[in-house]
């Protein structure tokens, strides 16, 4: 053999290794791309935020001013994390005593619903009352390509499940990531009251667009505290306790593209001042001061408890020697949102303005199956990006000393939807000229009258996965398996016996109702993604052939 040969078979040995190589290790080049991508540039300093001052004086008396408006929303937060629905996590190790202050001091709705399953569509049901198929809003928004990247680290460590699917001419389709969000011309939360005189502040995640036209500010806030990123505190702070979870693609996906900055009124990216939980509620409570005279809406977007599961090295000591070690981190978490609605309650009461405030606390949507804890959703089945209770089911409490009972239990099913409706209720401001779908929750919160929703229906769709609930019937239908469930919650609240085929009736009925639901629906942007979800096993476990599962799409 020439010289010349044995060079170039050499070089296409090498070829080939490298190749091999890179394919055995694609995972990890693709993350290691997501990480050290151009970025923009974040200012080290912490600003100190100059939240707008409202008048030195009252125009009136704080009961004789139309009402504030205070809405915490948690992330991923789990029914059964919450002590007041007898669960907690760990067992119970880690009581939520401030949050459950809410419902002993106000309304408690035992059967309150999110929007949705996972977070932007939830999130703009809340802030219109309106459901996706007014809106067309119905999908998260992602960046270009992240299906794909998902897909493939999925495909590498956890080659048991069932393959998701990557639609790459779907994902052409949607518009710029930062252009993905809640249309400009919809009426939020912020722009109805807005027109009432009320000052809006926003803190916190958003996820309903980035452009002027469609974050916060675009959307009716007069002042926004900005999560740009998603990391609670530096990976390598001192301070912080990390729980990475290697059996999740989308947690590895997150350290590997999330840094630790924040925004104010669309400010250059900036290090935020603390743990953003903590930090966040710091400045809550001084902008509460700062508009202490005038009535204000505040809307504190909790990340919590969103993976990346990072928790302060202070909190995780406080919650004792939990096991496993991502629980614990999860326990300290749960500890910090808990401690952060106390603090806001409290500064109401010294500020005085507790008993005209209206304080709603909710989550997005329920647990989510991949942080691998079984318990965050007991007793119901399902995780977040699933139409079952596990899902959707979340706490829904209300308080406003003025004008509702304390310790009031509601058990009619009510909705995310319902709350644009009940504050517009409350503070009489104007609905906007639109239909709006939710129901006003006031008449039942306060006891003066009933809860009048047109054929009791609530409903819920992910691209051809859809879920109706009327009365004590909850029908299913996920269209890419061609598999349809029913249940009498009455009977079966945690879904345990599917009665599609003993009342075809029923799952007729419920078929009609969602079918004629989507008459007329038009996306703003197609789902690009299906990804397959476990209903009975969280993603630490193994899928096993025969499992049931759910496919999701965005």
């Amino acid at each position: 053999m020439k010289k010349w040969q044995k060079l170039v078979g050499g070089l296409l040995l090498v070829i080939v290794l490298a190749a091999a190589l890179a394919y055995a290790f694609r995972s990890d080049l693709i993350l290691w791309a997501v990480k050290n991508r151009a970025q923009p540039d974040i200012a080290e300093q912490t600003p100190d935020i100059d939240w707008q001052q409202g008048p030195e004086q009252a125009a009136a008396p704080i009961g004789e001013r139309p009402p504030n408006v205070v809405l915490i929303l948690a992330d991923d937060l789990g029914i059964n994390d919450i002590s007041t629905f007898g669960g907690g996590v760990a067992g119970g190790l880690v009581p939520t005593p401030n949050i459950d202050r809410i419902a002993a001091e106000g309304v408690n709705f035992t059967q309150g619903y999110a929007g949705n399953a996972t977070c932007s569509p939830s999130r703009a049901m809340l802030m219109t009352g309106r459901y996706a198929t007014s809106t067309g809003f119905e999908f998260t928004p992602t960046p270009a390509q992240m299906g794909r990247v998902v897909g493939t680290v999925s495909q590498q460590i956890r080659p048991d499940l069932p393959p998701g699917q990557f639609d790459a001419d779907a994902d052409a389709m949607r518009p710029a990531y930062e252009d993905q969000g809640l249309p400009g011309e919809e009426v939020t939360l912020a722009e109805m009251l807005g027109e009432s005189g009320y000052h809006n502040i926003h803190i916190g995640k958003w996820h309903l667009g980035v452009s002027e036209q469609v974050d916060a500010m675009g959307q009716g806030f007069d002042e926004s505290l900005l999560m740009n990123e998603g990391l609670y505190l530096p990976e390598d702070s001192p301070d912080v306790v990390n729980a990475q979870l290697d059996f999740d693609p989308i947690d590895r996906f997150l350290w590997a593209s999330q840094r630790f900055a924040g925004s104010f009124n669309r400010s250059q990216l900036f290090r935020p001042g603390g743990y953003l939980t903590d930090w966040w509620t710091e400045e809550a409570l001084e902008a509460i001061e700062a508009n202490r005279n005038r009535p204000f809406f505040l809307y504190v977007g909790h990340w919590a408890p969103h993976t990346p599961l990072q928790a302060t090295r202070e909190d995780y000591e406080a919650v004792g020697d939990i096991q496993p070690h991502r629980l614990r981190v999860y326990a300290a978490m749960i500890r910090a949102l808990d401690r952060s609605v106390g603090e806001i309650l409290d500064k109401l009461e010294e500020e005085g303005l507790a008993d005209n405030t209206v304080v709603i606390f909710t989550s997005d949507n329920g647990g989510a199956g991949y942080i691998g804890l079984p318990q965050v959703n007991a007793p119901y089945r399902g995780w977040k990006l699933s139409l079952f209770e596990g899902g959707v089911r979340v706490p829904f409490m209300m308080r406003w000393p003025a004008g509702l009972p304390a310790g009031r239990t509601v058990e009619q099913p009510v909705t995310h939807i319902d709350i644009f409706r009940t504050i517009a209720s409350i503070t009489k401001a104007g609905l906007p000229e639109r239909a709006i779908d939710g129901v006003d929750l006031l008449p039942i919160a306060s006891g003066t009258g009933p809860l009048l929703r047109e054929d009791e229906a609530i409903y819920w769709q992910s691209g051809p996965y859809w879920a109706v609930r009327a009365g004590d019937w909850k029908f299913q239908i996920d269209q890419k398996q061609d598999k349809n469930w029913l249940f009498n919650l009455a009977d079966d609240p945690t879904e345990q016996v599917n009665l599609v085929e003993q009342e075809p009736q029923v799952a007729a009925r419920l078929l009609d109702l969602l079918e004629a639901h989507h008459e007329g629906r038009t996306l703003l942007y197609p789902s690009s993604t299906s990804m397959p979800v476990m209903i009975d096993k969280s993603l630490a476990d193994q899928y096993e052939e025969g499992d049931e599962l759910i496919y999701w799409a965005n």
